[in-house]
């Protein structure tokens, strides 16, 4: 990746639906070669798509919970079985593999504590191998970025 190709991608993490011809402007290149470098970018997986930043409080989802996670084994088997299960939990965000005390951490949205009480009881602890969680509730959002930083 040259200098151009670091602009393109830092302008599109925060202005996806940019014009190809705004942005070919911006970045120095006419609209085909500017074009190309976009496509070979996405080829290439620097760019893995395209999508719109939602307010998750005003689809009513309001409450952020983070969810850490220790297994009762950490074999490759056991890490493969849980990735799966948690995969099919639409209020799982996000979900990493952890150093340390924690195996997992999941970022977990919810309506009300209600709604994270039954996605605790019916969803997640009838996972397989979970020896124990412990939940921590978000109070707000402090610093939420969305573009990685330049370089």
């Amino acid at each position: 990746m040259d200098s151009i190709d670091r602009r393109i991608v830092a302008i599109l993490q925060t202005e996806g639906r940019i014009k190809m011809a705004e942005l070919s402007e911006r970045v120095g290149l006419s609209p085909t070669p500017c074009a190309r470098r976009v496509a070979m970018l996405e080829d290439a997986g620097v760019i893995s798509g395209y999508s719109a930043r939602v307010d998750q409080a005003k689809l009513g989802l309001p409450v952020t919970i983070f969810v850490a996670v220790e297994l009762e084994r950490q074999s490759t088997d056991a890490l493969q079985a849980f990735e799966r299960a948690v995969s099919q939990f639409d209020q799982v965000m996000e979900c990493y593999l952890m150093t340390g005390t924690r195996d997992i951490l999941l970022r977990v949205v919810a309506q009300d504590l209600s709604d994270f009480d039954r996605f605790l009881e019916e969803r997640l602890m009838r996972v397989s191998g979970i020896r124990n969680t412990r939940s921590s509730f978000t109070l707000r959002t402090m610093i939420a970025r969305n573009a990685l930083p330049q370089f």
